[in-house]
């Protein structure tokens, strides 16, 4: 059993990710689709061509969809998170330094 594993439960109820963080990807995914449309939209009505039109909506779509992903990302993390990422850095620090150690034990048949 790792030191993750026992956790107090006060900290592990509030690992549940919420309805918010469930549906952010939708969002993500919804808010993208607009914006697509909406210049997908412009384009046909002033080009008068579907083609371009379809190429304005992909590009559209596929640059909001990347930006609005890394402005959700550029958000600072709780101290849960914090707490949770200076763990997994712990145990990979001693499990680096157990395989070192079994390392240095083995013979070398060179």
């Amino acid at each position: 059993m790792t030191p993750r594993d026992k956790k107090d439960p006060r900290v592990t109820q509030n690992l549940q990710p919420s309805r918010r963080d469930r549906f952010l990807p939708v969002e993500l995914l919804a808010i993208s689709g607009g914006l697509a449309v909406f210049v997908g939209l412009i384009v046909l009505i002033a080009t008068r061509e579907f083609l371009l039109a379809a190429v304005g909506l992909g590009v559209t779509f596929i640059l909001a969809l990347v930006l609005l992903a890394l402005f959700a990302l550029a958000f600072k993390p709780t101290e849960a998170e914090v707490e949770d990422i200076h763990e997994q850095d712990a145990e990979a620090r001693a499990k680096a330094a157990r395989a070192r150690a079994e390392g240095d034990d083995r013979p070398r048949g060179h």
